[in-house]
Protein backbone atom coordinates (compact mmCIF):
# COMPACT_ATOMS: atom_id res chain seq x y z
CA UNK A 1 0.00 0.00 0.00
CA UNK A 2 2.95 1.92 0.49
CA UNK A 3 3.80 2.33 -3.15
CA UNK A 4 0.54 3.52 -3.94
CA UNK A 5 -0.25 7.30 -4.37
CA UNK A 6 -1.88 9.50 -2.39
CA UNK A 7 -5.31 10.71 -3.22
CA UNK A 8 -6.10 14.36 -2.49
CA UNK A 9 -9.07 16.02 -2.96
CA UNK A 10 -9.63 20.20 -3.21
CA UNK A 11 -12.59 21.68 -1.96
CA UNK A 12 -13.48 25.11 -2.49
CA UNK A 13 -15.79 27.48 -0.61
CA UNK A 14 -17.36 29.27 -3.97
CA UNK A 15 -18.85 27.46 -7.12
CA UNK A 16 -16.62 28.39 -9.67
CA UNK A 17 -13.45 27.04 -9.94
CA UNK A 18 -11.70 30.26 -11.73
CA UNK A 19 -13.28 31.54 -8.52
CA UNK A 20 -9.89 32.81 -6.24
CA UNK A 21 -10.20 29.90 -3.27
CA UNK A 22 -10.65 27.75 -6.63
CA UNK A 23 -7.37 29.50 -7.87
CA UNK A 24 -5.80 28.34 -4.99
CA UNK A 25 -6.93 25.08 -4.21
CA UNK A 26 -5.90 23.95 -7.67
CA UNK A 27 -2.42 25.15 -8.03
CA UNK A 28 -2.34 23.40 -4.43
CA UNK A 29 -3.26 20.57 -6.34
CA UNK A 30 -1.29 21.47 -9.52
CA UNK A 31 1.92 21.12 -6.32
CA UNK A 32 0.15 17.72 -5.22
CA UNK A 33 0.13 16.34 -8.31
CA UNK A 34 3.51 17.58 -9.48
CA UNK A 35 5.02 15.38 -6.21
CA UNK A 36 2.88 12.38 -7.10
CA UNK A 37 -0.61 12.55 -5.38
CA UNK A 38 -3.36 11.45 -7.79
CA UNK A 39 -5.41 14.78 -7.08
CA UNK A 40 -9.30 15.82 -7.83
CA UNK A 41 -11.14 18.73 -7.75
CA UNK A 42 -14.61 18.83 -6.56
CA UNK A 43 -16.08 21.25 -8.59
CA UNK A 44 -19.32 22.78 -7.12
CA UNK A 45 -20.52 24.15 -10.55
CA UNK A 46 -20.61 21.25 -12.23
CA UNK A 47 -21.81 18.92 -8.78
CA UNK A 48 -23.26 21.26 -6.54
CA UNK A 49 -24.01 19.86 -3.29
CA UNK A 50 -28.05 20.30 -1.63
CA UNK A 51 -28.00 22.45 1.04
CA UNK A 52 -28.10 20.16 4.28
CA UNK A 53 -31.96 19.61 5.67
CA UNK A 54 -33.65 20.58 2.17
CA UNK A 55 -36.17 18.57 0.76
CA UNK A 56 -34.45 15.18 -0.90
CA UNK A 57 -31.29 15.97 -0.11
CA UNK A 58 -30.25 12.85 2.05
CA UNK A 59 -30.80 10.90 -1.34
CA UNK A 60 -29.32 12.92 -3.89
CA UNK A 61 -26.49 11.80 -6.00
CA UNK A 62 -23.92 14.46 -5.62
CA UNK A 63 -24.08 13.61 -1.92
CA UNK A 64 -23.67 9.99 -2.44
CA UNK A 65 -20.72 10.27 -5.00
CA UNK A 66 -19.14 12.91 -2.78
CA UNK A 67 -19.27 10.95 0.10
CA UNK A 68 -17.56 8.18 -1.24
CA UNK A 69 -15.42 10.39 -2.37
CA UNK A 70 -13.88 11.29 0.69
CA UNK A 71 -14.19 8.03 2.02
CA UNK A 72 -11.37 6.67 -0.96
CA UNK A 73 -9.55 9.95 -0.19
CA UNK A 74 -6.39 10.32 2.21
CA UNK A 75 -5.92 14.01 2.11
CA UNK A 76 -7.66 17.21 1.42
CA UNK A 77 -6.82 21.23 0.62
CA UNK A 78 -9.49 23.36 0.94
CA UNK A 79 -10.34 26.89 0.73
CA UNK A 80 -12.89 29.56 1.69
CA UNK A 81 -13.41 32.84 1.35
CA UNK A 82 -13.93 34.92 4.26
CA UNK A 83 -17.36 36.63 4.43
CA UNK A 84 -18.59 38.32 7.53
CA UNK A 85 -15.59 37.01 9.87
CA UNK A 86 -15.63 33.38 8.88
CA UNK A 87 -16.23 30.91 5.99
CA UNK A 88 -18.78 30.89 3.07
CA UNK A 89 -21.82 29.37 3.57
CA UNK A 90 -20.59 27.07 0.78
CA UNK A 91 -17.71 25.72 2.46
CA UNK A 92 -20.21 25.30 5.57
CA UNK A 93 -22.55 23.61 3.66
CA UNK A 94 -19.49 21.07 1.83
CA UNK A 95 -17.97 20.68 5.38
CA UNK A 96 -21.29 19.77 6.72
CA UNK A 97 -21.63 16.38 4.51
CA UNK A 98 -18.61 15.21 6.15
CA UNK A 99 -18.94 12.76 8.97
CA UNK A 100 -16.42 11.47 10.74
CA UNK A 101 -16.71 7.83 8.99
CA UNK A 102 -15.43 9.88 5.68
CA UNK A 103 -12.88 11.76 7.04
CA UNK A 104 -11.83 10.54 10.43
CA UNK A 105 -8.11 10.20 10.85
CA UNK A 106 -7.40 11.89 7.42
CA UNK A 107 -4.89 15.21 7.12
CA UNK A 108 -6.45 18.32 5.69
CA UNK A 109 -4.76 21.88 4.42
CA UNK A 110 -6.24 24.81 5.14
CA UNK A 111 -6.44 27.77 3.23
CA UNK A 112 -8.52 31.15 2.93
CA UNK A 113 -8.59 34.19 0.70
CA UNK A 114 -10.09 37.81 1.73
CA UNK A 115 -10.27 40.77 0.24
CA UNK A 116 -8.93 43.00 2.34
CA UNK A 117 -6.11 42.56 5.15
CA UNK A 118 -5.45 38.84 6.24
CA UNK A 119 -6.52 37.02 9.56
CA UNK A 120 -6.56 33.72 10.87
CA UNK A 121 -10.77 33.54 11.27
CA UNK A 122 -11.79 31.40 8.76
CA UNK A 123 -8.86 29.05 9.33
CA UNK A 124 -9.53 28.85 12.76
CA UNK A 125 -13.73 28.30 12.25
CA UNK A 126 -12.93 25.33 9.83
CA UNK A 127 -10.13 23.63 11.84
CA UNK A 128 -13.37 23.93 14.72
CA UNK A 129 -15.23 22.43 12.14
CA UNK A 130 -12.95 19.88 11.48
CA UNK A 131 -12.05 18.58 14.85
CA UNK A 132 -15.80 17.66 15.78
CA UNK A 133 -14.99 15.32 12.36
CA UNK A 134 -11.58 13.52 13.85
CA UNK A 135 -9.37 15.22 10.51
CA UNK A 136 -5.66 16.20 11.01
CA UNK A 137 -5.05 19.90 9.85
CA UNK A 138 -1.75 20.53 9.16
CA UNK A 139 0.21 23.37 11.02
CA UNK A 140 1.00 25.23 8.30
CA UNK A 141 -2.02 27.62 6.85
CA UNK A 142 -2.09 30.02 4.09
CA UNK A 143 -4.26 33.15 4.49
CA UNK A 144 -4.34 35.46 0.67
CA UNK A 145 -5.26 39.04 1.89
CA UNK A 146 -6.03 41.24 -1.34
CA UNK A 147 -6.92 38.70 -3.40
CA UNK A 148 -7.87 40.35 -5.96
CA UNK A 149 -4.11 41.04 -6.62
CA UNK A 150 -2.84 38.20 -5.61
CA UNK A 151 -2.93 36.04 -8.23
CA UNK A 152 -1.05 36.81 -12.18
CA UNK A 153 -2.90 35.81 -15.71
CA UNK A 154 -1.54 32.18 -15.33
CA UNK A 155 -2.83 31.21 -12.18
CA UNK A 156 -0.03 31.66 -9.76
CA UNK A 157 0.88 33.51 -7.01
CA UNK A 158 2.24 37.16 -7.87
CA UNK A 159 4.05 37.24 -4.30
CA UNK A 160 6.94 34.68 -4.36
CA UNK A 161 6.91 34.57 -0.30
CA UNK A 162 3.33 33.22 -0.67
CA UNK A 163 3.86 30.61 -3.33
CA UNK A 164 6.86 29.27 -0.92
CA UNK A 165 4.21 29.19 2.18
CA UNK A 166 1.72 27.18 -0.27
CA UNK A 167 4.61 25.10 -1.32
CA UNK A 168 5.02 24.13 2.43
CA UNK A 169 1.81 23.68 3.47
CA UNK A 170 1.14 21.55 0.36
CA UNK A 171 4.27 19.23 1.60
CA UNK A 172 2.83 18.93 4.94
CA UNK A 173 -0.39 17.60 3.89
CA UNK A 174 1.52 14.78 1.69
CA UNK A 175 4.03 14.13 4.17
CA UNK A 176 1.81 13.70 6.97
CA UNK A 177 -0.83 11.78 4.92
CA UNK A 178 1.71 9.41 4.42
CA UNK A 179 2.58 8.86 7.93
CA UNK A 180 -0.97 8.26 9.06
CA UNK A 181 -1.81 6.14 5.93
Amino acid sequence: MGDKPLKVIGLAGEYRSSSKSGMLVNLALKMAKEQGADVEFWDLDERPLPLVGEEGCWAHPNVKAFQTLLEESDAFLLSSPEYHGTMSGVMKNTMDWMYDKHVGGKVFGLMSTLGGVTNANTLNHMRISLRWLHGWPVPEQLAIGHVKEAFDEEGGLVDEGLHERLSTLVNSVLTTAKKLR
